[in-house]
């Protein structure tokens, strides 16, 4: 990200009190000079909780927003003079979302549609929207919900006008570490005592990102988007079972069955957006197919080297080519020197 991009800015994100949430605003507050940080989210408790703490304790820039993204009033409300929006609030559990659907399409997909409302009437410059593997070729209703969210989104640029709010999607897989992710809760088992570890399916594989890569990509598709653009990175995969070997060498994996929902591998590009597919760099850009996505938006990204992926191309995590091992996935968790 160019130094000083962020500099008296007003930032504003959504979810803020959770696992991405927090970790972006640590990381914007400690290595940048925002007008003001909004952190908008309807835990009450949690953002008690980080207004005491470090870095935010005290801190002149940021603003804590009690609000819920179904309300399209309290989010125009938080959006006034705002100049960029990263959009992390969710349903993310997959069993909840299937057991509670309604409660999920209101939070996902008409919060999706309220976020953009208020970012058009209050006329933010750019909306980043936190996307999901599991938007692509959805089987369960969390990626369905996603996946309705990141055409809501992407859409939204024909209707912003030529001088309105540019709006883009971020898809990633699996938060290494994350409040939602299977890491803290083998931990927790581990410490528990547990005798074994649950395995849904031994050939199941996730794609998986740190929170740092995360924040650190956000940032940085903030500053090269154009708008309608889908960016994926370009990250490793690993089997559950080899994830449940890391974190306890010793301990037996008891199969349980694939959840309700639940897919055996994820896909972040499906076969049929690779026509509209670059590869750059350390990513993907999927190029919205709409009319206003001309060639003078599209160029400067041939100008920056990227090619057209391969015909029949497609992003999944069992045949991906990079591979996250046992060592790797222990130093990113810090757990270099730990028994074993």
């Amino acid at each position: 990200m160019p130094d000083g991009f962020l500099d008296d800015r007003v930032v504003l994100v959504t979810g803020g009190t959770g696992s991405f949430g927090r970790a972006f605003a640590e990381r914007v507050l400690r290595w940048h000079r925002p007008h003001k940080l909004i952190i908008f989210s309807r835990d009450e408790l949690k953002q008690v909780d980080m207004a005491a703490t470090p870095p935010f304790h005290g801190h002149r820039a940021v603003r804590f927003f009690i609000g819920d993204v179904r309300d399209v009033g309290r989010l125009e409300m938080a959006m006034r003079d705002v100049d960029y929006v990263i959009h992390a609030a969710a349903l993310k559990q997959v069993p909840v979302a299937e057991y509670n659907p309604f409660e999920c399409i209101r939070t996902n997909v008409n919060g999706a549609e309220n976020v953009v409302q208020a970012s058009l009437r209050t006329n933010v410059r750019r909306v980043i929207a936190l996307s999901t593997d599991k938007a692509a070729n959805p089987i369960n209703l969390y990626g369905a919900s996603k996946l309705a969210a990141d055409k809501i989104f992407i859409a939204a640029n024909a209707l912003s006008g030529r001088h309105g709010p540019r709006f883009s999607v971020v898809r990633y897989g699996n938060v290494l570490g994350s409040r939602g992710s299977v890491v803290p809760l083998f931990q927790k088992m581990i410490r528990d005592g547990a005798t074994s570890l649950p395995i849904t399916d031994p050939r199941m594989t996730r794609f998986w990102i740190t929170l740092p890569q995360a924040v650190d990509f956000v940032l940085n598709a903030l500053v090269g988007m154009f708008g309608g653009e889908v960016f994926v990175p370009k990250i490793p995969s690993m089997r559950i079972v080899d994830l449940a070997c890391a974190l306890a060498p010793t301990l037996p994996h008891r199969i349980i069955g694939v959840r309700p929902g639940e897919k055996i591998h994820e896909v972040m590009i499906p076969e049929a957006e690779a026509h509209v597919t670059l590869e750059l760099g350390d990513r993907y850009v999927i190029e919205p197919a709409f009319r206003y996505w001309t060639e003078d938006l599209h160029a400067p990204y041939r100008q920056q080297g990227a090619q057209p992926v391969s015909e029949g191309f497609c992003y999944a995590s069992d045949s991906n080519d990079r591979w996250l091992d046992t060592d790797s996935l222990r130093r990113h968790l810090g757990l270099d020197g730990a028994d074993r």
